[in-house]
């Protein structure tokens, strides 16, 4: 079920195994297990961790073109990707992206962009 299978994404995530958590999404699709915001955070973390940034952005516009709720967590974990590939334009772009979707941004929010502007 969803629990069960965020629960493993977030596992890959702590092992920075992005391909993995990333094949249990579409895992998650095939065997008709409704995907959610936690389980994608954990991806999103999950490709952050492992370097793959484009990963990380292509799979937070996934998660809007199918109606699955972006908050802070999901938006913090995508800058923190960029920074960590040095995409400090990407990481300034979902800043904004955050205040046009009236999404708190807070102090980790902050840091990883300015980290990314430093690289």
């Amino acid at each position: 079920n969803t629990i069960t299978y965020s629960a493993l994404v977030s596992a890959f995530e702590k092992g920075t195994q992005w391909w993995q958590a990333l094949q249990l999404l579409l895992e998650m699709v095939v065997n008709h297990v409704e995907r959610n915001t936690t389980a994608c955070n954990a991806a999103i973390s999950a490709c952050g961790k492992g370097g793959q940034w484009w990963q990380a952005l292509q799979l937070l516009t996934e998660m809007s073109d199918i109606c699955i709720e972006r908050d802070t967590i999901t938006y913090n974990a995508a800058v923190s990707a960029c920074e960590k590939g040095r995409q400090w334009w990407h990481a300034l772009l979902l800043l904004r992206d955050m205040a046009d979707n009236l999404i708190e941004r807070n102090i980790i929010s902050w840091n990883a962009a300015v980290s990314a502007c430093e690289k």
